[in-house]
């Protein structure tokens, strides 16, 4: 009976082995799948981003705005100013 018990270990060991060899590639094909889905949606969000920039740019060719400095800095010195209204009183 010890060799037929010794056989059922060997046949076990080998269906788990077999089971998790089959579970490890199908993490692996889920993973591949799920890297290659984020690096197309990567990819086109890149692509949308260019195409976001190139518009941007057209209208402000279109504008004649090319040359001017964005809304931003113009607002800076306003706080600058206000800081040092506050710091003289």
């Amino acid at each position: 009976m010890d060799g037929h018990d010794s056989e059922d270990a060997k046949q076990s060991t080998a269906d788990m082995t077999i089971f998790v060899q089959n579970l490890l590639q199908q993490m692996q094909s889920r993973f591949q799948t799920m890297s290659d889905s984020i690096i197309t949606k990567i990819d086109e969000m890149g692509s949308r981003i260019n195409e976001l920039e190139q518009s941007i740019n057209d209208l402000k060719a279109e504008m004649g705005v090319e040359g001017s400095p964005s809304p931003l800095p113009p607002s800076k010195p306003v706080a600058d100013e206000v800081k040092k209204d506050e710091g003289s009183a």
